[in-house]
């Protein structure tokens, strides 16, 4: 987010309207002085005339005397003297060649004069065409705030109790308001909300935010027409549909082995489909409990989602879903609320999986056999291998495990990679709502570029490099109010699900051998 000081662009452009804005005289042919003065005022009064009718309704005054037309009545006299006396054509020559000199004067002034008033048309009404980031503005239409409006906004909305103003910019598609803010962020927003409410009714939106450039609380006005949701040319239910078909399909292969190496073949035996299908329901089910911990904590704080999409993945079965937050988030304590719940419910449901996969065997007898190595890949799953299995988990030996094991580890894999924390994944809310727009910024940074360097010995971090910066780097849209921290309770839930999304990443390092066992 950039609060820039100058749109320039944004503004009514001058420089259309040549009629008020050049005020230079033209040349002129004239036998007398009379005659060119009388032409000469006539013209200024009419362009004067024309940039008073530009500035509409403020009334302004501008006007060339014509004492500062025409000569000093004393030069005059002694100009007239000088034209009786000497009779001559050099005399008419150096006459009607020093009237220039007092045109130049009086076209300077005149220039500054109507430079002063153009001035003044900036701040009469800002007019901009971005919109705030996530929404969209109306097309084919000037969105302005007139003066009045900014006045009332500065000496009567905002106070000495809320936000005292020094200062405003145009912004995107409002003002800026720049000063002190006063007493609690989220009472003096709730102030100001209420009087803006009052004067103006839904006409307009407050935002007040941080400016990034000096770490100080702005306040920012938009119209609420502007406001929009961006939409989209294909249905969103439809494309989610078809993105959940082919995450379906993905996660059958996944649980299929014969199929991996060759999954058209599963169109020409579509029996083996069916050996997924308890695999892809575990996986499926650990995704469907994180969405649904999004959408109910998002009706109970008032935030609006859009349709979830399913992302298919050749490497794990799915990687995960991009949920749209369609409304503005009130706070970020609100934001914090619905980004921790999807993470929470995965994991919660993911771990006690997890934890009967070890316990229970497996209904065949034979389950699935694996290398011991196979746990170093995950410092969570490895280090709850070592603790359950014990003497029976060494290096280079050949395990058998319940198939619900692996279904569930394929689940928290699908959380701990949403919990990255960049750009709008659940972890990147996260570390937002927690520390702020400018921290979240540079920790989406160097998360990307840890999983570039990742990807480089590793499939699933590539495309996951890929997919996050091509669709979900951000920036998130602004808050309602982003300046009041969350509480410490949802603070330390957020970084609970960024610890565990990072011990289900980060490799288990210790080998597994009879020493370490007993040494503990």
């Amino acid at each position: 987010m950039n609060f820039s000081a100058t749109f320039r662009g944004n503004f009514v452009p001058l420089s259309q309207c040549s009629s008020c804005c050049d005020l230079r005289f033209q040349p002129y042919f004239a036998s007398g002085t009379c005659s060119w003065q009388k032409r000469h005022r006539r013209r200024s009064s009419l362009k004067l005339h024309q940039v008073s009718r530009f500035l509409r309704k403020r009334e302004v005054v501008c006007r060339v005397s014509e004492t500062e037309t025409e000569p000093p009545p004393d030069s005059n006299n002694d100009e007239e003297k000088q034209g009786h006396e000497n009779e001559d054509g050099d005399s008419d020559a150096v006459h009607l060649a020093s009237q220039p000199i007092v045109a130049d004067q009086v076209n300077n002034d005149a220039e500054t004069k109507a430079q002063q008033v153009l001035s003044e048309v900036e701040n009469v009404e800002v007019s901009s065409g971005s919109p705030l980031p996530g929404v969209k503005p109306q097309l084919g239409e000037s969105i302005r705030i007139p003066k009045e409006t900014i006045d009332i906004l500065k000496n009567q909305v905002f106070g000495f109790d809320t936000f005292f103003v020094t200062g405003q910019d145009p912004y995107e598609t409002g003002v800026l308001f720049k000063g002190n803010l006063r007493g609690v962020p989220a009472k003096s927003y709730e102030k100001i909300s209420r009087r803006m409410q009052d004067k103006f009714g839904d006409e307009y939106k407050l935002f007040l935010l941080v400016n990034p450039e000096d770490d100080q609380p702005v306040a920012v006005v938009v119209p609420q027409r502007t406001l929009q949701p961006e939409s989209t040319a294909i249905p969103e239910w439809f494309a989610a549909g078809a993105f959940g078909l082919v995450t379906l399909f993905t996660l059958l292969l996944q649980n299929v082995p014969e199929l991996q190496s060759n999954f058209l073949s599963a169109f020409d035996n579509p029996e083996l489909l069916k050996n997924g299908l308890p695999g892809a329901l575990v996986t499926a089910a650990v995704l469907g409990v994180h969405e649904l911990g999004h959408v109910l904590v998002a009706n109970s704080t008032g935030v609006v989602l859009g349709v979830p999409y399913f992302i298919p993945s050749w490497q794990i079965g799915s990687f995960g879903t991009i949920t749209r937050i369609v409304n503005i988030v009130p706070k970020r304590e609100s934001l914090l609320k619905v980004a921790v719940a999807g993470p929470l419910a995965g994991f919660s449901l993911g771990f006690v999986l997890l934890l009967l996969g070890f316990f229970l065997p497996p209904s065949d007898g034979i389950g699935v056999v694996v290398d011991a190595s196979v746990f170093h890949e995950s410092f969570l799953i490895g280090g709850t291998a070592k603790l359950l299995l014990g003497e029976a988990l060494k290096e280079g030996t050949p395990i058998s495990l319940n198939p619900l094991l692996l279904w569930a580890w394929a689940g928290l894999v699908i959380n701990a990679i949403n919990s990255i924390p960049a750009g709008e994944l659940d972890g990147g809310r996260i570390s937002f709502a927690i520390w702020g727009r400018k921290a979240a910024t540079r920790i989406t940074g160097a998360s990307i570029a840890l999983l570039g360097l990742s990807s480089l010995v590793s499939d699933v971090a590539f495309y996951w490099v890929v997919l996050i910066f091509f669709l979900q780097r951000g920036p998130i849209a602004p808050l309602y109010e982003e300046i009041t921290d969350p509480d410490d309770k949802y603070v330390g839930l957020g970084v609970l699900v960024l610890f565990l999304g990072l011990l289900v990443c980060l490799p288990y390092p210790f080998p597994f051998v009879d020493e370490i066992l007993t040494s503990f």
